[in-house]
Parts: C-alpha cells; structure tokens; sequence
C-alpha cells in the first residue's frame, strides 16, 4: 500500500557546515525514501521563511531543532495514513497546516523535506524513475550552467558579480557537455597559476580568486576555453549571475572592483557593452529585486540578444512571475525549490513559466547536501538547463553523475543542447 506509514526528521550539516533537515518516510509496503533540503546565502527578501532555531549558543543561531520537531510532531500527525502517490493533496494539505502566506510558522525547509521525501518514495513504490514519476514520458537532459569563478557574497575577494559560468550547449549530450566544462575547469586553474592568482575555491566550487575586474575575468574565462580547444561563442557560451540586489542602494549599483557607481540606465549600457564583446548568453538578477522599471528596460534594450534571468525577482513565485510576463520584464526564471517550499508549487510556477515561453533553469543553493533531487527534476521537467556549481566539491558533482547515470541508463533522453537559447542568436 502507499500510505505513509511512518515519518521521520533529523539535522544533518550541509556544504557550508551548518544545519540543515533530512527526513525519511516509510509506507505500509514497506518501502523507504529519504530527502535533505539546501540553504542559500544570496536569499532573496521575498523568498518562502527557512525556519531556524536562533539559539545562540548552538550553531552561531543557525541549528534547525525546531524545524525538526515539527516535522517528527505536527507534520507526521497531520499527513500519516494519506496516499503518498498523492502529491498535490499533501503539499496542499501542509500549506494549509501552516497557515502563512510565506510558510513562516511550520518553515518551508520543514514542509520542503517531506514534500520532496514523499515524491522519492512514490517513485520507488510505484518502480518508477524519479524523473519519469515527476514528469512522465517526455524527458530531456538539460545544459549545466557551470560556475566556474565565485565573486560576490560566495568569495572573499574584489569581485562585485557573484558568479562566472560556462555553458557547454554546442553539444550532442550531456556527457560531453560535461566533459568540456571539466577540461575548460583544469584549463582555468593552469591559467590562473600562470597569472599568480590563488586556485582556492568558493562556496560553489569556482575558483575565487583575488581579481576586482570582470572584464579580466572574463578574458581569463575566455583563454581557458580556447586552450581547451574549444571555439567561445560555438561551443562555449558564459553567462553571468550578477546578483545586483547585493549591490544595490539609494537607487544606485555601486560596482566596487570597477569604481563605478550607476543607475539603471548605466548598469545596463554596461551589460550591452560586455555582451557585444564577450560570448554572453545569460545574465542573473542583472537588476534588484525591486527595481521593476529597470527590469523592463533592461528586457526591451538586450532582450533579443541575452537570456535574462529573474532569481531574487521571481523567488520561483507564480505571482511574482505573473507580475513579471505582465510588465515584459526579464525572459527566463531560476527554479529553486527551497524559495517556494513544495514540490507542487514549483511545479505550478515551470508550468506558467513554460506557458509564457519563459526559459527555465534548475537551480542548487550555495549550502548544499549530496542530494540529487534536482538532477531528476531537472530531465522530469525538461527544463532546459541547470545549475549546480562548478566541477568540483562532492556535492556538486553528485547532482552532475546523477545526470550521467541517467543519460547512461536511458537513450531515449535526448540532450537540450543548443535548443534553450536558439531565440538568442
């Protein structure tokens, strides 16, 4: 039978060393699955509430006990005995239970962690591929947006713009996709080591090191490539996560590393020069969360040229996103599934997104686990693409070999490629 039969919290640690909740769920069949959720640092201020203890004196404030109780307490009495083949009903039965409009008093690390534990384990009940379970007979394996320098609130260095990714689309699969992005990630250590800069590594696993100057940045990206033997606008493309609400104050962007301070007419006469000189096919949160006249000015001016991505302007929020197609601002939204708090909301927002021939990308946070949900959602959802570090730290690279495993285990995948960004050549 696929009834819960029994559920179960406990904290485990994340990448960045602190807290975070994994829970197991049982059916009367007997059958087990488990999920542990993730933690951002760049949060956007109208994400769904992370429920943590604020104790002092135990993890700097950040333990998640409470979460934990209410999950082994008030979740488990709530939902045992229900279908777990029964998505929808559960996550809308736990949003209900809350009460809240941003899931501020259950959290929505809480209800994430069994709303995701219940979709692994009705996959195993019913012998079904995660992904197929998600999102049926039509599957295909997204491009890896691969973050391959850290800046921003991910590093401790001069960069203003938060991350530098490759994206490997002129391929026939995604292995060797991925095999690219390895080769270009090795090149760009010895190009670094050249230059004398430090090869440490930042939250996501890119390089961090101590450069103030995108555009040398950039040009460091770009030699890589090339001794990879790869063509930069052929094979490889870059895109950009600025994260400008992170830099943005008194209706200014204060661009530190290039001693620039900006409004949002200047901000984006920046970004149109960088993409005339550089191989640039996406750029994140190129403006505030706020800042929806900017946003559409930034969409009417580089639009046809970029992907322009709303992650702190979305929060994966279906209004948020209908305000958005509304206003013409931005073209493409970053999924994360712990900014919304269910399985089914998320869902709800790709749908509209999809509807709205609104690109999609599958996203990790900065404090991770060796979960692997979002490599599953990713194919289940035909997304397009993802995002989930660069090509090291282990649990980065578990959600990148569950991608292989699934391309190795079913040929009737077929890899994105070039296809997400065809609108932008």
């Amino acid at each position: 039978m696929p009834n819960i039969k029994s559920i179960y919290a406990r904290e485990i640690i994340d990448s960045r060393g602190l807290p975070t909740i994994e829970v197991e769920i049982k059916l009367a069949s007997n059958h087990l699955g488990s999920a542990s959720v993730p933690s951002g640092a760049s949060t956007g201020s109208f994400e769904a509430h992370e429920l943590r203890d604020g104790d002092k004196n135990r993890f700097f404030s950040k333990g998640v006990k409470k979460a934990v109780e209410l999950i082994n307490t008030e979740i488990k009495e709530t939902i045992l005995g229900f279908d777990v083949t029964n998505q929808n009903e559960i996550d809308n039965t736990l949003i209900e239970l809350d009460g809240t409009t941003n899931k501020k008093r259950l959290g929505a690390n809480s209800i994430l962690a069994v709303s995701l534990a219940c979709a692994k384990v009705a996959s195993k009940f019913l012998n079904t591929p995660l992904y197929k379970y998600i999102g049926g007979m039509q599957n295909s394996l997204p491009t890896p947006m691969m973050n391959i320098i850290n800046g921003g609130c991910h590093s401790n260095n001069k960069l203003d713009f938060q991350e530098f990714m490759i994206v490997p689309c002129g391929f026939n699969s995604f292995s060797n996709s991925l095999r690219a992005g390895c080769e270009i990630f090795h090149s760009l250590k010895n190009v670094l080591l050249e230059n004398n800069y430090s090869t440490s590594v930042g939250d996501e696993g890119g390089f961090s090191p101590d450069i103030s100057s995108n555009r040398e940045c950039l040009d460091l990206i770009l030699k890589a490539i090339e001794d990879s033997n790869y063509k930069p606008g052929k094979d490889i493309f870059i895109g950009l996560d600025v994260a400008a609400s992170e830099f943005f104050s008194d209706n200014n962007y204060t661009l530190s590393g290039e001693s620039l301070k900006l409004d949002y007419k200047g901000l984006i006469k920046y970004y149109s020069n960088l993409i005339e000189n550089y191989p640039i096919i996406s750029i994140e949160d190129g403006l505030d969360e706020n800042d929806w006249k900017g946003w559409v000015q930034l969409t009417s001016t580089i639009g046809e040229r970029c992907q322009l991505v709303g992650d702190d302007l979305f929060v994966t929020s279906s209004d948020r996103l209908n305000e958005g197609i509304n206003k013409k601002a931005g073209n493409s939204i970053l999924v994360k599934l712990n900014q919304i708090g269910t399985l089914t909301e998320t869902i709800e927002t790709i749908e509209l997104a999809k509807k709205n021939n609104f690109n999609t990308i599958i996203s990790h946070r900065s404090g991770e686990t060796e979960e692997t949900f979002i490599a599953d959602f990713s194919v289940g959802m035909s997304s397009g693409q993802i995002k989930t570090g660069s090509l090291c730290r282990s649990e980065r690279i578990a959600k990148y070999n569950q991608l292989l495993r699934i391309e190795d285990r079913d040929d009737t995948i077929k890899f994105s490629g070039i296809t997400p960004f065809k609108k932008f050549f």
